[in-house]
């Protein structure tokens, strides 16, 4: 608008004013700008300011295109030390706890993989390879992991010829620093050797489990890994909820490292019993280590553990968890109430356990769908319990968005077998 006006204003004068002469009938001036007046009167203030409003609404472009633009702000502060040395730690702690995190998983691993549905039934039981090599330094650092699934024998056969068997490849997506932190969003205990990891997508698992599954989407694709702690052995565990939020299947990869094919491929290191919920009855007493993700405030807090959980003369499951924090001496008590249809524990609050053979259970929210829904997170549960006195657990607490909140380590000793008639006799005594 500033373009437009002014010419309009000064169209009655020369370009040149030394060429100007006056009128000799008249020997007046010409007229000076509205603009050069309120100037000359004010020569030592600022942007011109126009009295009349209508004065001021009709040449507001001229004001505009005469008062300068702002200053460029000023450049943020550097950082200072503190934050210097706070951001390099963080990015340290990263690298090494990745690092520490790839030589967990370095090597070949031979076992099975495990199928069940939402009930706990077994579906499937296939024969795995894995092998995981890495490469990069530093924060270049990149974790590469290809798996192996031994496909059925053909139906045809050629007499006096024994077909080798046949193993199809599936690649895995890579991990390092970036995808760690973003996208899997790792939690990771070095001394335990726990690890959690989330999944943006299936599509590695829709692969290996097209046959005989839906092609669906899964909206929840969850991985919480167990070492033994005995044996180079470990269990990793994922939760495949459908893209209703319901509970699908469960799956368990069951390994070992080396290059033999270990025995955990037979059902001896895999039974099954009639009664699984048996064998979790009794006072549970231990430790737990929960790490918060960065999104979260990064922070590590320890508890002492004390979970009691009993089946009343009705067949109703009650189940107590008092977590006591260290350093603070808080206490915080949670109570349930459940019931046991065959492999499924259902409590009240909308939670649900499925029983699996070999001493392990996996937790859900029977629909998370409702969870988010309602604004309110949920947690998925892993156990493993190696021997009849000894246990491990891991949960992984999400928000409404997806995102992992924190990973919870747990480390558990049964201390009275309500199974145990004698010892229940002693605990009430």
């Amino acid at each position: 608008m500033a373009e437009s006006l002014i010419p309009n204003c000064i169209q009655r004068f020369p370009s040149k004013p030394s060429r100007w002469r006056p009128d000799s009938t008249t020997c007046r001036r010409p007229p000076i700008p509205i603009t050069a007046r309120f100037a000359r009167s004010n020569p030592k203030k600022g942007p011109i300011e126009l009295p009349n409003p209508r004065f001021r609404s009709h040449f507001g472009g001229i004001r505009a295109a005469a008062t300068p633009p702002p200053p460029p702000p000023p450049p943020p502060p550097p950082p200072s030390v503190e934050e210097t040395e706070e951001a390099k730690g963080n990015v340290e702690s990263m690298s090494i706890d990745l690092r520490r995190f790839f030589e967990l998983n370095l090597g070949r691993w031979n076992g099975s993989f495990y199928q069940f549905d939402a009930n706990g039934n077994l579906l499937q039981n296939v024969s795995t390879k894995l092998s995981a090599s890495s490469y990069g330094e530093d924060e270049l650092l990149s974790l590469i992991q290809t798996l192996y699934i031994k496909q059925p024998p053909s139906r045809t056969s050629i007499a006096g010829y024994d077909a080798e068997p046949e193993w199809t490849e599936y690649k895995i997506k890579e991990i390092n620093m970036f995808t760690a932190d973003k996208y899997q969003q790792l939690g990771f205990f070095p001394k335990e050797k726990a690890f959690s990891l989330r999944y943006q997508t299936a599509g590695m698992l829709d692969a290996v489990l097209r046959a005989g599954v839906p092609s669906r989407q899964p909206s929840v694709v969850c991985e919480n890994c167990l070492y033994s702690l005995r044996r180079d052995r470990r269990a990793r565990a994922f939760h495949i909820m459908d893209p209703k939020g319901f509970l699908e299947m469960l799956l368990i990869f069951l390994e070992e490292r080396g290059d033999e094919v270990p025995l955990i491929s037979s059902s001896c290191d895999f039974e099954d019993v009639p009664d699984r919920i048996s064998a979790l009855l009794g006072r549970w007493e231990g430790r737990s280590v929960t790490k918060r993700s960065g999104v979260y405030g990064a922070t590590i807090s320890k508890a002492d553990t004390v979970s009691l959980l009993e089946m009343d003369r009705n067949g109703q499951l009650i189940q107590d968890i008092a977590s006591t924090t260290v350093g603070s001496g808080t206490t915080t008590n949670v109570h349930w109430t459940g019931t046991v249809n065959t492999n499924l524990v259902s409590f009240d609050g909308g939670f649900q356990l499925t029983l699996l053979p070999g001493g392990m259970y996996m937790g859900c929210p029977a629909d998370i769908g409702k969870c988010v829904a309602q604004s309110q997170p949920f947690h998925l549960e892993f156990c493993w319990m190696e021997s009849l006195d000894e246990r491990q657990r891991l949960v992984r607490t999400y928000d409404v968005e997806g995102l992992a909140v924190s990973s919870t380590y747990f480390y558990e000793r049964k201390i009275i077998d309500f199974c145990d008639t004698n010892a229940i006799s002693e605990y009430i005594s």
